[in-house]
């Protein structure tokens, strides 16, 4: 089949095989499985070269022709690339001969990984003729709905639960998007969205959109193997929330060893969850291939989704790549966020600190043998969710403008040489 839209084929389920055109809908009509991008790799491998990609700018555009928009992109053409940091530091504190940080914490504009998945989809809803944009969100997706809506000039309804994180709430409010307060869970939120989307005909990016928009997090995979020299790390620790992130790196690996861009590989790719939202873990560790759905309980908002979407396909990913799952407690999570503070400067919010601390018991546990590799995927920016470590930080000492007080507060510790 030629492609029919660019570098796109088709929309196709992934249950039963069922092609459907490239509209805005995500379900199949005949089995209600989900609908996923396919594309003329043939065609693809004819202009995607590691040399060609080198040369093009430093954003996730830069495989634009394994991300679905027909023409050029028109909304976050700044958005990816974000540093890979070899984290020698908190590798010594886990054990483990070689750590990398794939950190979206510094990610634009809204500093979570969430601004890649927008810039797709609402580069793909200009295409198909939409004004209106929307979401359901635990947080960072409504921020980046809104930022990037309000940046490419369209109107932008966010639908939250009530109770997330100030920050959060505030840094979508500031572009002048639509938010709406839902007193319920994510799973509720989610739920009415469907509604919505099906009376008034808007875009919402993870909804009739979510084919589209799943995609752009392939980028954070594909970013990953150039930026380890064109080759795949043994492990990837990713966070699961819906599960997409996951499957999407997944997928990022093996498109690329299907082009050629990397060298077939043995790896293995790792779940997090928080031990008070954990349908994925808990499944993978039972050795099921289903989850039961949960309630959320825990300080990682943007990880606090009860009925994971692609719970099933991230079960089914961990299982063919030989990885593993595992969650931690809110009281694991603050450390991990101090530990990846402490040891390599970087402030993640709280889904971070639920990846660092899972990464932590993998290494442990030798599910993560100390002579490989590891790539820590960390996903958003702690200053959105200050409210987690509030009162777990310390507090500042205070004196008077006197010499002799500050002298008074130092230790032996203190003055001692600090080792590189």
């Amino acid at each position: 089949m030629q492609a029919t839209n660019g570098f796109m084929k088709a929309l196709k389920c992934r249950e039963c095989g069922r092609e459907y055109p490239l509209t805005a809908t995500h379900v199949c009509e005949f089995d209600f499985g989900p609908l996923e991008v396919v594309y003329d790799y043939a065609t693809i491998k004819k202009s995607l070269t590691r040399e060609a990609i080198q040369r093009r700018e430093q954003t996730m555009w830069r495989y634009r022709e394994l991300l679905p928009v027909a023409k050029e992109p028109t909304v976050g053409f700044q958005v990816g690339y974000t540093p890979l940091v070899r984290a020698d530091r908190l590798a010594e504190r886990l054990g483990v001969r070689e750590l990398w940080i794939k950190n979206d914490t510094v990610n634009y504009p809204t500093l979570s990984f969430k601004d890649r998945v927008v810039s797709v989809a609402l580069s793909r809803a200009r295409e198909l003729g939409f004004t209106t944009v929307a979401c359901a969100s635990t947080g960072n997706l409504a921020n980046s709905v809104a930022a990037n809506a309000a940046a490419a000039g369209l109107r932008a309804y966010v639908f939250i639960p009530a109770d997330l994180e100030q920050g959060k709430i505030v840094n979508s409010l500031i572009y002048g998007a639509q938010v709406i307060g839902i007193k319920g869970h994510y799973d509720e939120v989610n739920r009415l969205c469907a509604e919505i989307a099906g009376k008034y005909g808007w875009a919402f990016v993870n909804v009739n959109m979510r084919p589209y928009y799943a995609e752009g997090s392939k980028s954070m995979g594909f970013e990953i193997a150039e930026q380890l020299g064109w080759k795949l790390p043994d492990h990837t620790v990713i966070p699961m929330a819906s599960g997409s992130l996951l499957t999407k790196i997944h997928k990022s690996y093996q498109e690329f060893i299907k082009l050629g861009l990397v060298s077939s590989a043995d790896y293995k790719v790792h779940g997090a969850q928080a031990t008070g939202c954990n349908p994925i873990s808990s499944a993978q560790k039972a050795g099921l291939d289903f989850f039961k759905p949960v309630k959320p309980n825990t300080i990682a908002k943007s990880l606090a989704i009860g009925t994971p979407a692609d719970g099933f396909y991230a079960l089914k990913v961990m299982r063919e790549t030989g990885g593993a799952a595992e969650d931690v407690t809110d009281a694991e999570i603050r450390d991990g966020i101090k530990l990846l503070a402490e040891t390599e400067g970087i402030f993640a919010e709280t889904a971070g600190g639920v990846t660092a601390a899972v990464a932590k018991k993998l290494i442990a546990s030798g599910k993560i043998p100390a002579k490989d590799s590891v790539v820590l995927c960390i996903t958003g920016n702690g200053l959105k969710t200050l409210d987690a470590v509030v009162g777990h930080t310390g507090v500042p000492r205070e004196i008077r403008p006197s010499l002799r007080e500050f002298e008074a507060l130092l230790t032996v510790d203190d003055i001692a040489p600090v080792n590189a």
